[in-house]
């Protein structure tokens, strides 16, 4: 090695004719790995002057107590937002860490070409909770570098086959359904859509699935013009709201893909003299606080933070325990308020 290239355990790998997982595993003395193949690896190290005193060994040797919650910024003028469900699970996670004797090390994500490395060489945790993302299309292949580092992680999302890593998500497909099934019984019948509905964000466009799937079941099908996408900023939220209305093409109920893209929908209404509920009914999607303290107090899919957050620290332990865990889809709630017609008594 020269002076310039610090030895890693790619190298270790490439020269022992092994995995990088692998070698994280030998080098953190796991029973997985044969006592030969353990001995190769270590052998190696010593040649490479890689440090075998553990000390230098990955996320996942389990000796930090730590755990890193990182979160997404989302696209704001002001970069130090972050989505308020995000902050719903944060109380939870640090019972479930306490329970576990682990601390929750939070901060941002840093998209820098080697961000999860940060936290890897440090030795500043044993694994990493990661909650948003932006653009999947681009995000994936962080997520598959991380697998290839051997890294635990485990993020909350959209659940789908052949993701690289653990997933926890809620189910946004029966959650769109839910939504807009509700507002088709409240007699509703031209329904706008507003979010991403690609593959760029997955979760959005589960939950238009779900929308178009209650649409379809009712003799309804999706009018092109009434879908906009957009993602969960005020900002771009309103934009595509205004531009609905600009459309011109009649529509009375709006299924929002998150409370706070509802939340800037309802504020658009209002200064375009729409009433909100009996001109256009809304329902939104996770019931954040300020959710029922809207005017009117939104109608809304919930998705339980609390058993969210546990569910994320549970699971991450469980794989850095090397514990066969899979991941989890968890149900959604509809949670009916004055925003998509006069709540029953």
């Amino acid at each position: 090695m020269t002076a310039q290239h610090r030895p890693t355990s790619f190298d270790i790998a490439q020269l022992a004719g092994v995995s990088q997982p692998t070698v994280s595993r030998a080098l953190r003395g796991s029973p997985t790995v044969s006592l030969a193949t353990r001995q190769r690896i270590e052998a190696i190290a010593r040649q490479l002057n890689y440090a075998v005193d553990r000390s230098a060994s990955n996320l996942r040797s389990g000796t930090t107590k730590t755990i890193a919650l990182l979160l997404f910024r989302d696209p704001n003028p002001d970069d130090t937002v972050v989505n308020p469900f995000f902050l719903g699970m944060l109380g939870s996670m640090m019972s479930a860490c306490a329970k576990h004797g682990y601390d929750l090390l939070v901060s941002f994500q840093q998209f820098s070409s080697d961000w999860h490395t940060d936290y890897e060489d440090s030795h500043r945790a044993d694994g990493l909770i990661l909650l948003g993302y932006g653009d999947y299309a681009d995000y994936r292949a962080r997520l598959e570098q991380l697998v290839a580092q051997g890294t635990h992680f485990i993020r909350w999302g959209s659940v789908q086959p052949g993701q690289p890593g653990l997933t926890i998500g809620c189910d946004n497909v029966a959650g769109g359904t839910a939504a807009t099934r509700h507002l088709i019984e409240r007699g509703r019948r031209r329904i706008a859509f507003l979010g991403d509905a690609t593959d760029h964000y997955p979760e959005f466009h589960d939950r238009y699935r779900g929308y178009a799937d209650a649409l379809a079941a009712n003799g309804l099908a999706p009018d092109p013009r009434l879908q906009i996408d957009t993602i969960s900023t005020e900002e771009d939220a309103m934009r595509a709201a205004t531009a609905l209305v600009a459309r011109g093409v009649a529509f009375d109920g709006i299924v929002a893909a998150s409370d706070l893209i509802a939340l800037a929908a309802m504020r658009v209404l209002a200064e375009a003299g729409v009433a909100v509920p009996s001109e256009v009914a809304i329902v939104g999607f996770d019931d954040i606080p300020a959710a029922g303290l809207a005017n009117p107090p939104l109608t809304t899919i919930a998705q339980d933070s609390g058993l969210a957050g546990r569910q994320l620290v549970e699971t991450l332990l469980a794989r850095i325990g090397d514990r066969e865990v899979a991941s989890i889809v968890l149900p959604t709630q509809l949670i009916v308020r004055r925003s998509s017609g006069d709540v029953q008594s």
